[in-house]
């Protein structure tokens, strides 16, 4: 109930296409079920995260399932290793199978809603979500390729607490046209200091292929999200600060108690 009392909500944002279908049969009431996009080291866990802690959803990120599959030396781990160390995206056959098993378990449990992050990266993956369950609006961040790069080879993880900070200081000056662009470090707390590590796959050579890789075989999806009226874009306009605000406004969304602290 915590998210709940912090939150002073606006109607949801829905896609055009959605908000003129006041004839559809009454459904049973349930929470949001999103979709964040975007490309490798955007800000999708970040923002999700907030979201669905605002919401009270789960949040659902293709990359922890990843994570927690190899860190269980199961059947999958081997074979997950070699892939993700290659900068290479999961095929469509393991991800649906970490994603069926996260769904089932949590409707198990009386979840309701979620916001799913990372997923869907394909046409195809897109396609078998839709057969799956019903999506109502897909988030689409974008960013800066050289803020994103910076972004990406900055971040840091806790080896104890596994807490995710980011080291990188980005200043992009504005020119011909394009704005400007500030982002402070998220830096630990002293006594994670010592023990931040980096992932093995941010490198910059692995880093660019993520982004090559994405470039390719996702951004088609943005069209067929947009296709169905139900993608929102939404530039980050700098870091958490900056960005959160306007993200909600976005989503015609308010967050009481970041508002209160902020006063205060």
């Amino acid at each position: 109930m915590a998210a709940i009392t912090r939150l002073v909500k606006r109607t949801p944002y829905l896609p055009c296409a959605a908000r003129f279908l006041s004839h559809a049969p009454p459904e049973k009431e349930r929470n949001v079920q999103w979709v964040f996009l975007g490309c490798p080291g955007v800000g999708k866990g970040t923002y999700a995260s907030r979201l669905c802690n605002l919401l009270g959803v789960p949040h659902i990120a293709t990359g922890d399932l990843v994570r927690s599959e190899l860190a269980s030396n199961g059947p999958l781990s081997s074979q997950l290793s070699e892939i993700v160390n290659q900068g290479k995206l999961v095929s469509d056959e393991i991800i649906m199978s970490l994603l069926s098993k996260r769904l089932a378990d949590g409707e198990a449990k009386g979840e309701s809603g979620f916001i799913l992050d990372g997923f869907p990266r394909t046409i195809k993956q897109a396609e078998i979500l839709e057969g799956v369950t019903d999506i109502d609006l897909v988030v689409n961040l974008k960013i800066q390729e050289e803020a994103l790069l910076a972004k990406c080879l900055g971040r840091r993880i806790c080896n104890q607490c596994g807490g995710n900070f980011n080291v990188a200081s980005i200043s992009i000056k504005g020119e011909n046209g394009r704005p400007g662009m500030v982002m402070a470090p998220l830096l630990p707390p002293a006594h994670c200091m010592s023990k931040l590590v980096t992932r093995s796959d941010d490198t910059e050579e692995v880093v660019k292929e993520r982004l090559r890789i994405y470039s390719e075989k996702s951004q088609p999806v943005e069209e067929f999200y947009r296709s169905r009226g139900k993608l929102l874009a939404f530039d980050l306009p700098g870091g958490i600060p900056e960005s959160w605000p306007k993200l909600l406004q976005a989503l015609n969304l308010y967050d009481y108690e970041e508002k209160q602290s902020v006063a205060a």
